[in-house]
């Protein structure tokens, strides 16, 4: 019984945490499944393009997912991190509203992206310190499904915003900026960082250092393949291109999109506690079964009715890897070198995740989206055939 109440105790940092994801979720995806429609409506840019400022934007965020996280280590101090990562992504809003050519919007992705890279692993860490051995998994799905409620509420806001704006982007760009700067003020006034300043002056005298020799093997064989799998996993702006180009309207493409979200919202939650059950490695690979499935459907499909069935359980995927893969890191490190090693994570999968958008954007336009998908099936496959073979 003490166990079970454990783990459905939110802790108050976690709460609030978890509020200011929401809404800055909210501002991010009214434009992010519009921002694909309005490169290549709007401002003529082909779907190269696309992938291209989806790339570097990732890549962007991922050197500094592991400056950051560092440096959140080395002075142990958390928050002035995450304050400054989402005050670069309510500012991205704004300069996305006011582009009007397709290298500005490739701007604002980067300073959208910069703040994702200076927050993410302080951010990991500040919920981390709030988590005890048996409900790692739950306080991270939790904190993902609140976040994945923002991309539920954010494009069904876009959707009446442009209904009212009789289609203007530009506008729904600027309103988003709303959101995200209420999220700021949680974070900023309610937000609380815990400290031990004895042990904190301890520290802050030690140097992070990480050794590969030193790593878990377990863990070593979980980077290994997760990069691999990364290799394939393409921005979802081309799933949201293939439904529009399979004949979804905008708004049945944006609806389509929040589908998606509601199931990664519904089930981000009980993927972490069954991690929590049966192991958080089990969880993710049946993420990425998952995966491999629905992009498989996606270079098949020709009848954009099974969009409405590939979207939803591609949320399954989310739920099972996100909050999940930052569970298993962490039965491995401590707190106190947690913002290295979440950034060394997640510096190596944006890396990879770049390198999987340019290929699938080349992809699409030399041979058509079948081989995009086809492409990333083939990662997921291979990430599972070398993780059995790791074993």
């Amino acid at each position: 019984m003490v166990k079970g109440k454990k783990q459905k105790a939110v802790p108050p940092t976690v709460l609030v945490l978890s509020l200011v994801s929401l809404f800055n979720d909210i501002a991010s995806e009214m434009i992010y499944p519009i921002v694909p429609l309005f490169l290549t409506t709007v401002l003529g840019a082909p779907v190269s393009v696309v992938g291209l400022i989806e790339g570097i934007a990732e890549a962007t965020a991922s050197s500094m997912k592991l400056i950051s996280g560092y440096w959140s280590d080395k002075i142990h101090k958390r928050k002035i991190f995450v304050v400054l990562g989402y005050g670069f992504g309510a500012l991205s809003k704004l300069l996305t509203a006011v582009a009007t050519v397709w290298p500005f919007v490739l701007f604002a992705r980067f300073i959208d992206r910069l703040g994702k890279g200076v927050r993410t692993s302080a951010r990991d860490s500040l919920l981390l310190q709030n988590t005890t051995k048996e409900n790692k998994g739950f306080i991270f799905g939790f904190h993902r499904a609140v976040d994945s409620l923002g991309a539920v509420i954010g494009p069904l806001l876009a959707l009446v915003l442009l209904s009212v704006f009789k289609e203007n982007m530009r506008l729904t760009f600027m309103v988003a900026f709303i959101p995200a700067v209420i999220g700021l003020f949680l974070l900023v006034f309610f937000v609380k960082e815990r400290t031990d300043k004895g042990k904190h002056e301890l520290d802050k005298k030690k140097n992070i250092k990480i050794s590969w020799r030193e790593i878990n093997p377990s863990l070593k064989i979980f980077f290994l393949v997760s990069m691999i799998f990364a290799l394939g996993n393409s921005a979802d702006s081309f799933l949201i291109l293939r439904s529009k180009q399979l004949g979804l309207t905008t708004t049945l493409t944006v609806l389509a999109y929040v589908l998606y979200n509601v199931v990664q919202t519904v089930f981000s939650t009980p993927g972490g506690q069954l991690a929590d059950k049966i192991g958080a490695r089990r969880v993710y690979f049946i993420g990425l079964i998952v995966f491999a499935f629905v992009y498989f459907g996606f270079s098949f499909i020709q009848n954009a009715v099974f969009i409405w069935i590939l979207f939803p359980v591609y949320g399954l995927y989310i739920a099972f890897t996100d909050g999940v893969s930052k569970a298993y890191i962490s039965e491995f490190i401590t707190e106190r070198e947690s913002g290295t090693y979440f950034g060394i994570y997640q510096t190596g999968m944006a890396i990879c995740q770049f390198m999987a958008s340019f290929i699938g954007g080349v992809l699409w336009s030399s041979f058509g989206p079948s081989y995009t998908f086809l492409y990333g099936a083939a990662m997921a496959v291979l990430a599972l055939g070398v993780s059995r073979l790791a074993r």
